[in-house]
């Protein structure tokens, strides 16, 4: 059942007049709305009257309140996070200990003044509408519908062009083919994976957020809000294009131009709407040339801005697309924002400033990374929580899996996609990892090396599924690293890797747990009922993926294909679903089919079996959801208008 198709973002359900159609049909319709005119006018005069009326009656309470002084006057304040700050999120602006009566009866005098001043010119406003002729009322309103339609029109044309800009050279987007016949056999599989789960997705979820693959209807989660945006398309768009399923990619293209609406009253995440709309958006631009992607990209941005209207410019977590109201995830550590929330926007906000001009997204995100280099940390360890009224850190727990992850993986590819010259997110990036290796990385009895959780100062011997996609930045940023250390980087790569594939590797269904433990003689294996599920995830067969670019192991590709096994255990008629329990032989389904399965997990295996050439890295950087995004080279950066952005290469 395919839902009703939303207007565009520039589109208003505003009834307008048919052509050749009158305004005026007839006398007596046109008599009565100037009557109607004048008792309205009318009624504004009452109504000033008694507002001015008001004001100008004493009022002893006001007075009381001036003599209280300044020291308990509250004031809203969204720009500097310098303050002491209350709950609430407002500022004590702590003043002198007396205070200046006779001043204040001034203030009281130029307030009245110009009460009496509006009130005055209402008034003589109302008289001359009173004097006006009957047909001079009638081109009033005339003239005054002319304006409300020609407004109208505007609107109606769209929205304002975006500046012309000089497309980054983008090569290595299709083909890929491997020339070894099995590999080529094995890509050939994963592509019709991605063609099922489409297909599957056309047939039974189109227009939803994702799929429901065993009750084969439309699926949503909190994260998208109450509104049907067509996620899994948006997700989907650039692996259909790298995998030369051109005519999928022209449905979803179609779809996005005729529904995609994001002037909806819903409550989304703005992380997951950033890496999974923005992202998938912009890349898709990039790859097809197509520029309904971009400005559809830009109108969603727009939307998003208002969530930085915090004390300390830290983002809300969630944000209304229509009102522009934000609050936090209510479980978060006391109303804090999550470290890798508002540390994973770098690259697509970057993006956003190149395309448009506009240097705000830029600012905000540099607003983000200052403000984070000014504070302490502990062990020099990030926590995951940051109070955004406050600017304090919240609870004292840090990951490299959920919560914190992207935050570190988005330092280091900001310098990549700034053609490695963003040299201070790549200095923020070598110290955050120095202290993760100090702190977190460790060794188990069996030798394998796993990340864990610090909590309060304590290590935490548990390694999520999250944390699996580190094996392969370690490796990404192997080249660059400090004191030569790139080999040592190269390593600790091939080891989480091999850590994550023995947590697939010990389960019955050879698909990896939500989270695994390394202690009671335990290792590599889920404890909880809660941590055996299964739910489609990229991050070990992403790791795969970079540690085969950089070494050419062909145990990558033998662990990859058997990664591909989903196939086997999570397919159904309706497209794929994760199951509850990997270590169960006849597993329950979850019945969702998650829209980063065809943005990620899919795409990375394509990649896995395809040759070098197809999105080489040293022309594009992947987001967190395996969007790429291509690298800006400081040449096209410094061609006009695109100055504002220069100085993010520069590391300024």
């Amino acid at each position: 059942m395919t839902t009703p198709a939303l207007l565009p973002l520039s589109g208003r359900r505003i009834p307008t007049l048919s052509p050749g159609a009158s305004s005026f049909p007839h006398h007596r319709a046109t008599l009565r709305l100037s009557e109607k005119f004048i008792l309205l006018l009318i009624l504004s005069a009452f109504i000033t009257l008694c507002f001015g009326a008001f004001f100008f009656l004493p009022d002893n309470s006001k007075h009381k309140r001036f003599d209280l002084g300044l020291e308990d006057v509250l004031i809203p304040h969204i720009d500097s996070p310098k303050e002491g700050k209350h709950a609430s999120g407002q500022v004590v602006i702590h003043g002198q200990g007396g205070h200046d009566e006779h001043r204040h009866r001034e203030e009281e005098e130029s307030l009245r003044d110009k009460i009496r001043a509006d009130h005055e010119r209402a008034l003589q406003e109302a008289k001359e509408k009173l004097r006006k002729s009957r047909v001079e009322l009638q081109a009033e309103i005339q003239t005054e519908k002319s304006k409300v339609m020609e407004d109208l029109k505007k609107k109606d044309a769209g929205p304002k062009p975006l500046p012309p800009v000089p497309m980054p050279k983008v090569v290595g987007v299709s083909d890929g083919e491997p020339p070894e016949p099995d590999v080529k056999e094995k890509r050939d599989k994963i592509r019709e994976m991605m063609k099922h789960a489409w297909d599957s997705y056309r047939q039974y979820g189109w227009g939803h957020n994702e799929l429901k693959p065993l009750a084969k209807k439309g699926h949503s989660t909190n994260i998208f809000g109450n509104s049907q945006l067509g996620a899994t398309i948006v997700d989907a768009l650039d692996t259909l294009y790298i995998m030369g399923l051109h005519e999928e990619f022209k449905d979803g293209q179609e779809w996005i131009e005729q529904n995609l609406d994001f002037g909806v009253n819903a409550e989304v995440s703005v992380f997951e709407v950033n890496i999974r709309f923005i992202g998938g958006l912009l890349a898709a631009y990039y790859l097809s040339g197509q520029e309904v992607f971009k400005l559809k990209a830009v109108q969603l941005a727009e939307k998003l801005l208002p969530a930085f209207n915090t004390p300390t410019g830290i983002p809300w977590a969630m944000v209304n697309l229509k009102s522009g109201v934000g609050r936090n995830w209510g479980w978060a550590s006391a109303g804090s924002s999550i470290l890798a929330e508002f540390g994973t926007l770098h690259m697509e906000f970057v993006h956003l400033t190149y395309l448009t001009g506009n240097p705000a997204y830029y600012q905000k995100v540099m607003h983000i990374r200052k403000l984070l280099a000014k504070m302490d940390r502990p062990n020099g360890l990030y926590p995951n929580y940051l109070n955004p009224r406050t600017g304090r850190w919240g609870q004292h727990h840090t990951s490299v899996g959920g919560l914190g992850d992207s935050f570190y993986e988005y330092l280091l590819k900001a310098w990549l996609m700034s053609d490695k010259t963003d040299t201070e997110a790549r200095k923020t990036y070598d110290d955050a990892i120095e202290a993760i290796e100090r702190h977190l990385i460790r060794k188990s009895n069996g030798g394998l090396t796993f990340i864990g959780e610090w909590k309060n100062g304590h290590l935490e011997r548990k390694m999520g599924h999250l944390a699996c996609f580190a094996g392969g930045m370690f490796a990404l940023g192997a080249d660059g690293s400090p004191d030569d250390k790139a080999g040592h980087y190269l390593q600790l790569g091939a080891e989480i890797a091999h850590t994550c594939h023995e947590s697939y590797d010990r389960t019955v269904l050879k698909l990896g747990p939500e989270a695994f433990k390394f202690d009671s003689g335990l290792e590599a294996v889920a404890v909880r009922q809660n941590e055996k599920y299964y739910i489609l995830r990229p991050e070990v067969i992403e790791t795969y993926w970079y540690m085969w670019r950089f070494t050419h192991d062909p145990k990558y590709r033998q662990w990859g294909w058997e990664a591909a096994q989903v196939n086997n255990y999570c397919r159904v008629s309706g497209g794929f679903s994760g199951v509850k329990d990997v270590y169960s032989s006849n597993p329950t389904y979850d019945d969702v089919q998650q829209s980063f399965f065809l943005a990620e997990t899919l795409k990375y295996l394509y990649l896995l079996f395809s040759s070098d050439d197809l999105m080489p890295f040293e022309s594009w950087v992947f987001n967190t959801e395996a969007h790429p995004l291509p690298v800006l080279h400081l040449e096209e950066m410094e061609r006009e208008p695109r100055a504002q952005t220069t100085a993010a290469w520069r590391g300024r």
